[in-house]
């Protein structure tokens, strides 16, 4: 498995322009990876919904409750 220090070594071996191309492509992997494990907390929480596991509540208890913890 590569370091963090060998795989930018290797990526500043590139030259300029491809490494302005690989960020970008590694950004926008990384922008699709954030959605999608968005997309699966959603249906998964709408599930645990659905099937009683979680209750509702109003907007102030659970500020409440965040704030005491």
């Amino acid at each position: 498995m590569a370091t963090i220090d060998s795989a930018l070594s290797e990526f500043m071996k590139l030259d300029f322009n491809t490494r302005e191309m690989l960020l970008d492509i590694i950004q926008k992997r990384q922008a699709e990876a954030r959605r999608k494990a968005i997309a699966r907390n959603a249906k998964a929480g709408q599930r645990d919904y659905l099937a009683g596991n979680l209750k509702s509540e109003s907007a102030s208890t659970l500020i409440q409750r965040l704030e005491q913890s």
